[in-house]
């Protein structure tokens, strides 16, 4: 695959004797509001969905029909951190946590996590490499990257019927200016970030008025 992920990690690992690999990606560490999420994905070597690249960089329509592809033909978890812990650990020590939750609900642990990005979560107990930008390099990461932003994206949707206003049907909680400026207008919501700063800066003025 030109300019795209490919398997050869996977299949340096196998070389190696790791015969069971999950690529492990993880999507909400910027919005405002909503949990992080992250998925595991073990792919079949014979069975691995044709275009499979960053989610970033594939149509909502093809990540649909890859997310759909990826459930049918490969082992995937999922797993979450809260707002409350988010707001509580860090949103980096949060979106560790999601992948440690997403790897350990995977049937039998990996022979080996290919990790999305520069850190190894620290509470994994097998072994793990960390990929810089990994869902463009490794097959299994993009796949993860790919179930990981439908999932998240459909539950702020969902969130989004329930606390209307907020534009979350379409920023998925990110700070876009009409996220900003529901903040202010209608206030905050019980899917806020209190850690993060605008939603910091909310309460801290509500609470000098009060006072």
């Amino acid at each position: 695959m030109i300019n795209g992920p490919d398997f050869s990690l996977e299949l340096a690992a196998q070389a190696s004797g790791a015969r069971r690999i999950a690529g492990v990606d993880e999507v909400g560490r910027g919005p405002l509001a909503g949990p992080v999420t992250a998925a595991a994905v073990v792919l079949d070597i014979a069975r691995i969905p044709e275009g499979l690249n960053d989610s970033k960089r594939l149509s909502a329509k093809r990540r649909a029909e890859l997310h759909d592809a990826i459930f049918a033909m490969a082992e995937v978890s999922i797993a979450h951190a809260s707002v409350e812990e988010i707001d509580m650990i860090n949103i980096l020590r949060a979106s560790h946590l999601a992948m440690e939750r997403a790897i350990a609900g995977l049937s039998s642990a990996p022979d080996l996590a290919l990790i999305d990005g520069n850190m190894i979560p620290r509470g994994l107990t097998v072994p793990a490499q960390a990929v810089v930008k990994g869902d463009g390099k490794s097959l299994s990461i993009a796949a993860a990257s790919i179930v990981a932003k439908i999932t998240r994206d459909r539950m702020m949707w969902d969130l989004a019927q329930q606390f209307p206003g907020y534009g979350w049907e379409t920023n998925a909680g990110y700070p876009s200016k009409s996220h900003r400026e529901a903040l202010q207008n209608i206030g905050l919501t019980p899917h806020h970030r209190r850690s993060f700063k605008p939603v910091h800066n909310i309460l801290y003025q509500e609470k000098s008025i009060s006072d």
